[in-house]
C-alpha cells in the first residue's frame, strides 16, 4: 500500500495527512505518538492490504502540520479535536465513516479521548503502548491517586534539556545517549536492528517536532515536592501529565463501547511499571538524587493502571484483549509488524460492515 500526502484545513489549522487505499475501503485512522509524525506509520503501510482506507495525520506541532499551540490544561483535547475534525473532512473518509482507530503512545491517549468525545464515530480501538488513562507520571495507585497534590515530577520539567536542544538543532548524529538517534535506538524499540533501513526516515520524523513552551516539552512550574517541578499550563508533556489528562471514568462510562485491542511489548522502557522515563523509578534506582522513598513517591504502575481501567470497561459492557509481545519494546508496529498487522486486520474485519 502506497500513501499520498494531502493538506487539509480542519479545526482551524492546516493539517498534513497521509492517505492510502480506496476512499470506500474499510476506514482506518492511525494516530502517531510523541516526538514523531505520521511518517512513523510508513513502514506499516507497506504491509497493509489495498482493501483499507488509511488516514494518518501529523498532529499539531509535528511533521508538516501547523505548529499550533497546545493548551495543556485541556489534556490531549487539542489533538483529539484536530483528529475528530478529519472524520468529516472532504476527501479523506467516506461520509459517516466509523474508522478503526489505532494510536501509538501519546496517540493512544488521543484515541481514547476521541472515543470519549465521539463514541458513535469509532468502530474499534487499537491501543499500542498507550499512555495510562491516568496520564504519565505522578500517580501511584490503580485508581490514579496522585503521589503529591500537584503531581510533582510530571510534565515539561521532567524533559531532558539536552535532548530538547538536540531536537531543536536537528541533530542527526549518534553522539551521546541524548541524541535523537540514540534515543530512537534505545527507547523506541528494544532491538535497534529492527529499525533496519527505516532508521533515517524515523529519525527525520522525530526531528520535525516543534520545540518550545507551546509545544514540546512545554512550560514547567516549581513544586515544593520532590523533584521540584510540576506540570505547567502549556505544551505537550504537560498535556500528558495526570494534572490535566485523566479520562479513566469517562472511558468506562462511554455509552457506545467498541472493542479494544491493547498491544504492548514486555520490554517497553517508556510505558511500563518500571519506566526509565518515570522520575520516581529513576529515583528508586538512584539515578535521580533525593528520592523521598517508596511510601511517598513510588513509581507509577502504568501497565497495571491501564489493565485495571480496561477491566472496568469490560465489566461495564465493553470488550478488550491484551496482547503482550515478548522481547518487544515501545513500538510493536515497527518491531513486530506481522503481529501488529494481524491485530489491526482482525479489528477491521470485525467492523468492515460497521
Amino acid at each position: 500500500m502506497r500513501s499520498a500526502r494531502l493538506t487539509v484545513q480542519a479545526n482551524g489549522i492546516t493539517q498534513a495527512v497521509r492517505v492510502a487505499g480506496p476512499p470506500d475501503g474499510v476506514p482506518v485512522l492511525l494516530v502517531h505518538g510523541n516526538v514523531s509524525s505520521s511518517a512513523f506509520w510508513e513502514p506499516l503501510l507497506a504491509r497493509l492490504p489495498e482493501t483499507l482506507r488509511v488516514v494518518a495525520p501529523d498532529l499539531r506541532g509535528y511533521g508538516e502540520t501547523d505548529t499550533a499551540p497546545v493548551d495543556a490544561t485541556r489534556g490531549l483535547d487539542d489533538f483529539a479535536d484536530d483528529v475528530a475534525a478529519l472524520l468529516d473532512a472532504p476527501g479523506l473518509f467516506a461520509p459517516g465513516a466509523r474508522p478503526v482507530v489505532a494510536g501509538h503512545s501519546l496517540g493512544g491517549g488521543v484515541a481514547m479521548r476521541l472515543l470519549v468525545g465521539h463514541p458513535e464515530r469509532v468502530a474499534a480501538l487499537l491501543l499500542e503502548a498507550p499512555v495510562s488513562p491516568y496520564g504519565f507520571g505522578g500517580t501511584r495507585d490503580l485508581d490514579g491517586t496522585p503521589t503529591t497534590p500537584d503531581f510533582a515530577g510530571t510534565g515539561a520539567g521532567g524533559a531532558n534539556p539536552d535532548f530538547v536542544a538536540r531536537l531543536a538543532a536537528g541533530d542527526r548524529s549518534a553522539d551521546g545517549p541524548t541524541s535523537p538517534r540514540a534515543v530512537l535506538r534505545a527507547a523506541y524499540v528494544a532491538d535497534p536492528a529492527s529499525l533496519g533501513d527505516d532508521e533515517d526516515l524515523l529519525l527525520e520524523s522525530m526531528l520535525t517536532t516543534a520545540t518550545g513552551d507551546d509545544n514540546y516539552p512545554g512550560t514547567a512550574v516549581a513544586s515544593p515536592h520532590w523533584p521540584g517541578t510540576a506540570a505547567g499550563p502549556r505544551g505537550v508533556l504537560n498535556a500528558l501529565a495526570p494534572a490535566h489528562f485523566r479520562l479513566a471514568d469517562e472511558l468506562v462510562a462511554v455509552p457506545v463501547k467498541p472493542p479494544v485491542t491493547w498491544v504492548r511489548g514486555d520490554a517497553d522502557v517508556i510505558v511500563s511499571d518500571t519506566s526509565l522515563f518515570d522520575l520516581a523509578y529513576l529515583g528508586r534506582l538512584g539515578v535521580v538524587p533525593g528520592w523521598p522513598g517508596e511510601a511517598e513517591c513510588p513509581p507509577q504502575p502504568m501497565v497495571e493502571q491501564t489493565r485495571a481501567v480496561l477491566d472496568r470497561y469490560a465489566a461495564a459492557g465493553g470488550t478488550y484483549r491484551e496482547v503482550v509481545l515478548p522481547g518487544c519494546g515501545h513500538s510493536p508496529h515497527l518491531e513486530r509488524p506481522a503481529e501488529f498487522v494481524a491485530e489491526l486486520l482482525a479489528l477491521a474485519g470485525e467492523n468492515a460492515t460497521g
